[in-house]
């Protein structure tokens, strides 16, 4: 079992129910999944290995292998083809997603330079939360050989909450360390 998630059912779930008033401790939110994407761009158009360097980074720092998405339509401007590579997306659940969230928020966002807190603006409206990531590097397993250059991913955290203040009580309790002075 995982450490956060023994945590979340014997410590957070208990004190969520309080703090938000909820009769039923299975109302409780929880997280669902966390979708890491990280976007190639033209660079798999002009040479096809990019796409495989960075499947292998991405599975490295999330602990799966990513699915290739592939462009729906052609675009000309852009030389891309219908079917050409553009992205990877991974998603994560039950113990790797608690496993890549409690090394997001303790080991790999405190070594980001100048960090004051994640922004608040990454709210949907809808209880879910997604959070840009400038450099892959920050997660100490990936390795300086491996990275040829500096990319950045998305990071969306789904709960089953309906509204960002029960997402952000949610995320906070699990560690999730918000910008100060937002509300």
């Amino acid at each position: 079992m995982n450490t956060l998630y023994e945590q979340y059912m014997k410590e957070f779930a208990p004190a969520l129910k309080k703090e938000l008033r909820i009769a039923n401790i299975m109302s409780v939110p929880k997280l669902i999944k966390i979708v890491v994407n990280c976007g190639i761009g033209r660079e798999a158009v002009a040479d096809k290995k990019i796409v495989e360097k960075i499947a292998v980074q991405l599975a490295v720092v999330v602990g799966q292998k990513p699915k290739v998405s592939k462009a729906k339509k052609a675009i000309s401007t852009f030389k891309l083809r219908e079917g050409d590579p553009i992205g990877l997306s991974a998603t994560l659940r039950g113990t790797r997603m608690y496993d890549f969230f409690q090394r997001l928020t303790s080991i790999a966002l405190p070594r980001v330079r100048d960090f004051r807190g994640v922004s608040l603006k990454g709210f949907d409206g809808h209880g879910n939360f997604t959070m840009g990531i400038s450099e892959m590097t920050i997660f100490p397993e990936l390795e300086f050989g491996m990275v040829d250059k500096s990319r950045g991913m998305e990071i969306t955290c789904v709960t089953t909450t309906k509204t960002d203040s029960d997402a952000r009580a949610l995320l906070e309790k699990l560690g999730l360390p918000f910008e100060k002075g937002q509300k």
